[in-house]
């Protein structure tokens, strides 16, 4: 998220600055473990979109946990990007400082060396950083067709469930399309830009060795501050550093704690009034009984109203011994397959 900022170009220092210089790019945001499925489209996906991730906050879901969300768009041009000041950027700004201090110490001191060495270590991060400028491509949908509802099911690896209607817009950008990085330049030039920034990075350790004591000692205790401000930021919840204002999230009230997957199962296909995702997804274990179970899960959800009303007003589940209903069907299905 860092080179999605303008902020990243600034001549600066930086700890570690070799990592930033790699033989190949990323070319897309990187997914986390998860089943994305179509509660009535059919889409299935063996991954969660990073974005989607963030936006939901589906590391914060307990085990067995079932929540329900609506995403709507805030504007008629999707515009997610870093924000302006987040706390990436701040490590910018304070790169830069740190660059600057050491220059001004540098022309103080009449050290030549340390001189050489600050420029090419700061200009070093720029030269990288126009080699990693990237923008996001959240993909639109083109053609206007009739599509089945566009809700979404999330399943966890934890057993929670995160429910989320959409229109197909959203669930397009958010669930099913990638999330590509267009890059400033293409790959010939960023592997120039390694090449040259291999060599500056050399040269500018050379000459910080051939520095005095002071300016060494003074690069010494920058680098410990910026590796501890980098240590901190890396730790904070990387929704800190997005912004997210285009799409607007609203939470359905009611209980979300569950005891059992079984439970959570039930309540999500109660939510969504279909168990066609969950065949598709393979979220249930796969034999007679269970098969048995969430037929009849499905034909429970459909006789009752829907959990929320045009209000979004809570009803409450339906009544169902989902339990006594699934030790019925595993004890029938194993006396079956005993004959």
């Amino acid at each position: 998220v860092a080179a999605l900022s303008w902020f990243f170009l600034l001549p600066r220092l930086v700890p570690a600055p070799q990592a930033l210089i790699r033989t190949s790019r990323p070319e897309r945001l990187e997914p986390t473990t998860g089943k994305v499925v179509g509660a009535y489209s059919g889409g299935n996906r063996d991954y969660v979109n990073y974005l989607a991730h963030l936006l939901h906050k589906g590391n914060t879901l307990p085990a067995y946990s079932v929540r329900c969300q609506k995403v709507t768009s805030t504007s008629t041009s999707s515009d997610v990007k870093a924000k302006l000041f987040g706390p990436i950027t701040w490590l910018s700004i304070l790169g830069f400082f740190m660059s600057t201090a050491l220059f001004g110490l540098a022309i103080g001191l009449n050290d030549g060396f340390a001189l050489v060495a600050i420029l090419a270590l700061s200009f070093l991060s720029t030269l990288v950083g126009i080699g990693n400028r990237w923008s996001l491509k959240l993909r639109k949908r083109v053609a206007n067709r009739a599509v089945p509802p566009s809700d979404v099911v999330i399943k966890y690896p934890n057993g929670s469930f995160l429910i989320i209607k959409c229109d197909e817009y959203t669930a397009r950008q958010l669930y099913w399309h990638p999330e590509e990085c267009e890059y400033m330049v293409g790959s010939t030039v960023y592997r120039a830009i390694s090449l040259c920034g291999t060599l500056i990075l050399m040269f500018g350790v050379i000459c910080l060795g051939n520095a005095t004591l002071n300016l060494q000692v003074g690069f010494a205790v920058s680098y410990i501050i910026l590796n501890a401000a980098y240590w901190v930021v890396a730790a904070l919840p990387p929704q800190w550093n997005w912004d997210l204002s285009y799409y607007h999230v609203q939470r359905y009230e009611g209980p979300e704690q569950m005891q059992t997957f079984t439970e959570a199962l039930w309540k999500a296909i109660a939510i969504t009034q279909t168990a066609h995702w969950v065949e598709v997804g393979s979220i249930a274990p796969v034999s007679k009984g269970w098969a048995s179970w969430i037929k009849q899960a499905e034909e429970r959800a459909k006789s009752e109203p829907a959990v929320w009303d045009e209000k979004d007003e809570f009803r409450g589940f339906p009544e169902w011994d989902y339990n006594a209903a699934l030790t019925e069907n595993l004890d029938a299905a194993s006396s079956a397959n005993t004959v």
